[in-house]
């Protein structure tokens, strides 16, 4: 099995659930071209500009505690392996493997657009989550600034806002962040799946070390911006073992609470999951993938809500009972963001903020 160095995905097969094999005409040359030319050259990230027409996407999931996010990138180029946001790539013809971490798309627009949709008076406020889908401080945000332009804008109409990401560019934009968690208007939560430098290279190849985003805590803690550290996801016989070793580390780091999530391994992501089992940990890749079925309905995934957020059955049972005594015995609580939505003032129509 391939493992192209700097990446998750050990390969880049075409989603057969939107017809795209059908749409390649006289493609098949593309399967000799290494062995007529050799290897591969590296793979390069690529960004393409988005012009959506809309920048909140809206979502109705009885077991999600938002109805609202913005995603200023589409792929992401951390490369986590078992990224459940990987499908959307499909939507576009492209492969949820490789393609989905190097072939990127940035939404320029979309502090305009924010500031069109907040703006109608039919708008109701509510918290707008960044980072649901993909990661709004990959590292293209160092070049896009794009998450920074939607800040400013919630920061402008003083609009409640959560940050869910893997990076510690986030402290970047503590200069927003901190004003507006002051008005409890702002909270972040930080993604750390691991400590083990090697683990996260394989499992999350581009993100920052997780010393610098446990740096990244103590940071926003430090400034007064209620931080929360989420164990996303945790894989049976990958990282279930460093379950409290995190939850110790973020506490000392200043976080004020703590959730985690089985891995899900929602449609291309489950064949892309076992292949990189297969080149990185072949030695247990079956009894991953068993473990994981038994959480799962016997199934690589389950898709049922509720049920996909937090696993079945004994093996299930046992990582919650882990998580909950490790989290109380370092004083963590659970994830309770309360945020301010009697402050927010839309702009008015024409941009600018209506004035008291």
């Amino acid at each position: 099995m391939p493992i192209f160095h700097g990446r998750g995905a050990t390969g880049n097969r075409t989603s057969q659930r939107f017809a795209l094999p059908r749409q390649e005409q006289d493609g098949d040359w593309l399967d000799m071209a290494e062995v007529i030319d050799g290897a591969q050259p590296p793979l390069r990230t690529t960004v393409t500009v988005e012009r959506p027409r809309t920048i909140i996407t809206r979502n109705q999931s009885p077991d999600i505690g938002f109805d609202r996010s913005i995603n200023p990138y589409r792929g992401c180029e951390h490369g986590c392996v078992y990224c459940f946001a990987r499908p959307t790539h499909a939507y576009l013809d492209l492969s949820p493997g490789l393609d989905f971490e190097s072939r990127l798309f940035a939404k320029p627009d979309a502090a305009a657009l924010l500031r069109a949709e907040l703006a109608k008076p039919s708008y109701r406020v509510d918290r707008i989550a960044l980072g649901t889908n993909t990661d709004p401080y990959q590292p293209i945000e160092g070049d896009w600034w794009i998450t920074r332009a939607v800040l400013e804008v919630l920061a402008e109409t003083r609009h409640p806002l959560t940050i869910t990401t893997k990076s510690d560019r986030v402290v970047r934009d503590l200069d927003i962040l901190a004003p507006m968690a002051a008005d409890r208007l702002a909270a972040v939560v930080m993604s750390i799946g691991t400590l083990d430098p090697l683990t996260a290279r394989r499992l999350e190849p581009r993100a920052p070390h997780p010393r610098r985003r446990l740096a990244a805590i103590r940071a926003l803690a430090q400034a007064g911006v209620p931080t929360y550290v989420s164990l996303a996801p945790i894989i049976p016989a990958i990282n279930d073992h460093e379950m409290e070793a995190i939850l110790a580390a973020a506490a000392e780091a200043g976080a004020l609470g703590a959730f985690f999530l089985p891995v899900r391994l929602p449609h291309e992501v489950a064949p892309l999951f076992r292949a990189w089992l297969d080149a990185h940990y072949p030695d247990r890749a079956a009894k991953v993938m068993a473990t994981i079925q038994s959480m799962r309905g016997g199934r690589d995934n389950d898709p049922d809500f509720h049920s996909r957020m937090k696993g079945r059955g004994p093996w299930a049972d046992l990582l919650r009972t882990r998580f909950t005594i490790a989290r109380r015995k370092v004083g963590l609580g659970n994830i309770g963001v309360q945020l301010r939505c009697d402050l927010f003032t839309p702009p008015a129509r024409d941009g600018q903020l209506r004035l008291l």
